[in-house]
């Protein structure tokens, strides 16, 4: 049977949110195309990810501890995924449209001399794959016609995998010596924060360019995020100005998130960033202008000057967390 292979990112010894959505992809694509769905676990130590994600319904797991795959490059864990599915023969290969998953995958598919489908929402009954173009305005029907599919799924497209029954098996998987890149590992500049990844927080807070200042957004946003134990975001417009830092972004060429609670600040909602949230459950709008693309999608809208409207919120919310 062709086999669906996985690949499970992880950080710091966890299980990333974005992996578990990537399982459900392949479960997913398992249950359209047929074959069982293998989860594939690289690094150095990572016997615990391994058993744990033993325990999310997929057929068996395979853990390849390698002190070469300590720290993450691109071109070694391009190589690594490419013989683990050629051993295995996998003929679809899965992970999250992450920074990681978009940085390896296009190598890893050269390698196996494959077709590939980036950002991929759903796989059809029919074989086809689905994903979005055009900012998301329009969902294009996709065919790969390669023997071998490699595809980066959208960290939205999916609900995350849930525990199911037993676990399991964890097989150890050797990689040969050839494995080696030119490209050496100096160093990640992580950056530290106590609020929730953009990623996997229930309630995000984004600001635009209507705060005007990266000193707003500490005085008059991250008040807001913090009573509400949000995330916090911007727009491509307080980015390029300089607010706040790039890994912040939300939007098509920043990160895709679909909380339970989308609160956009001054944000005039360019499509380039309503690609990156109108798929959130309930999103609320704060700006001044009536006739701001944002409130074509936002569920609630007001209409204020957020530097008033802002602290307001703040307040209520503190109140009501205090009652």
């Amino acid at each position: 049977m062709a086999k669906v292979l996985v690949y499970i990112e992880h950080a710091h010894g966890k299980l990333l949110k974005s992996s578990l959505v990537a399982v459900s992809a392949g479960l997913a694509a398992s249950k359209k195309n047929g074959g069982d769905v293998a989860a594939l676990v690289l690094g150095a130590g990572v016997d615990a990810i391994a058993s744990e994600v033993a325990g999310y319904g997929v057929k068996q797991v395979l853990s390849v501890d390698d002190a070469r795959l300590k720290d993450y490059v691109a071109d070694v864990y391009a190589k690594a995924v490419a013989v683990v599915a050629k051993a295995q023969g996998a003929t679809t290969v899965v992970a999250a449209a992450t920074a990681q998953g978009k940085d390896f995958l296009p190598r890893a598919a050269q390698l196996l001399d494959a077709g590939m489908a980036s950002d991929v929402t759903a796989f059809n009954e029919d074989g086809t794959i689905t994903r979005p173009t055009y900012a998301g305005n329009v969902l294009a029907t996709v065919t790969v016609e390669a023997p071998v599919s490699v595809v980066s799924v959208r960290t939205t497209a999916y609900e995350p995998a849930q525990k199911a029954g037993a676990a399991a098996g964890v097989e150890k998987v050797a990689l040969p010596p050839e494995v080696t890149s030119k490209m050496r590992f100096v160093s990640f500049a992580e950056t530290k924060s106590d609020r929730p990844a953009l990623g996997d927080a229930s309630i995000v807070v984004s600001g635009g360019r209507g705060l005007k200042s990266g000193e707003n957004f500490t005085t008059y946003l991250e008040p807001l995020v913090d009573v509400l134990g949000a995330a916090m975001g911007a727009s491509r417009a307080a980015v390029d100005a300089g607010f706040v830092p790039n890994d912040l972004q939300v939007g098509q060429t920043g990160k895709v998130v679909a909380p339970q609670l989308y609160i956009a600040v001054g944000i005039s909602g360019a499509i380039q960033h309503l690609a990156g949230m109108k798929d959130s459950k309930v999103i609320v709008a704060v700006n001044k202008d009536p006739d701001a693309p944002i409130y074509s999608v936002a569920d609630y809208g007001l209409v204020a000057d957020l530097f008033k409207a802002v602290p307001e919120m703040t307040d209520e919310v503190q109140k009501l967390k205090a009652s």
